[in-house]
């Protein structure tokens, strides 16, 4: 029998090594059972996951994990929820966590597509962060943009009515990329008054990849997108 080849998707992220300091493998270790999730191909109760009911936000590949802490120890009233593929980042989130005793937050370390479309469930989410994802520049490379009509399709589909899509960027292009792509998607309205970027929001913490983009003398682009 002659088999059919398969093949994998294409993935918007590369998993790369880190350097793992002794914080964040011990966190890992010690802190996992308490604030990680561990993917199954099944929808999560998310009221079960939190232990209780409350406006929830996902933050999709949330690096050091910073602003998601800050965000949380900010909006007790709200439930965070995050998704990021590189260790040594879960490992400083955890740590973060543990050290402000937040109890409204979960960490993933998975691909976010299949958590999205597989744990989960549909209008569940009432805000989706994605903040600085890899630009991808290269041209031959721009097909594994996360920002791409199908993945912002499921995002949609994830969300509640009235909920909020925050983007920002530090390339230009692929800003200029994400404008025209959630433009063009039915289920969402831009929140800009002039039909095209937002102000940057006062409570973001300074993400390592803007700093880096700031010193590199890059410009911000912030996009918000209200789920219709």
């Amino acid at each position: 029998m002659t088999e059919i080849p398969t093949h994998r998707p294409i993935r918007s992220f590369v998993v790369r090594a880190g350097r793992m300091t002794v914080g964040q493998s011990r966190a890992l270790d010690d802190l996992w059972p308490r604030y990680g999730v561990e993917y199954s191909p099944e929808p999560l109760d998310l009221d079960r996951l939190f232990g209780r009911s409350a406006p929830r936000t996902l933050e999709i590949g949330f690096g050091n994990g910073e602003h998601l802490a800050a965000l949380a120890a900010a909006h007790p009233e709200r439930d965070h929820f995050g998704i990021e593929v590189h260790r040594p980042g879960v490992g400083h989130l955890l740590m973060l966590a543990a050290t402000h005793d937040l109890t409204n937050i979960r960490s993933s370390q998975h691909d976010a597509v299949e958590v999205l479309r597989e744990q989960i469930p549909p209008a569940a989410l009432d805000e989706v962060l994605v903040l600085f994802p890899d630009p991808w520049h290269k041209k031959r490379h721009h097909k594994r943009r996360l920002i791409q009509p199908p993945f912002v399709e499921l995002i949609a589909s994830r969300m509640k009515t009235g909920g909020v899509l925050r983007l920002a960027t530090d390339w230009e292009e692929y800003a200029l990329q994400m404008l025209a792509v959630l433009g063009a998607a039915g289920a969402f309205k831009n929140e800009s008054p002039t039909g095209d970027w937002m102000p940057r929001p006062e409570e973001r913490a300074p993400t390592r990849f803007e700093k880096r983009g700031a010193r590199l003398g890059h410009g911000v682009w912030d996009l918000a997108f209200r789920r219709l």
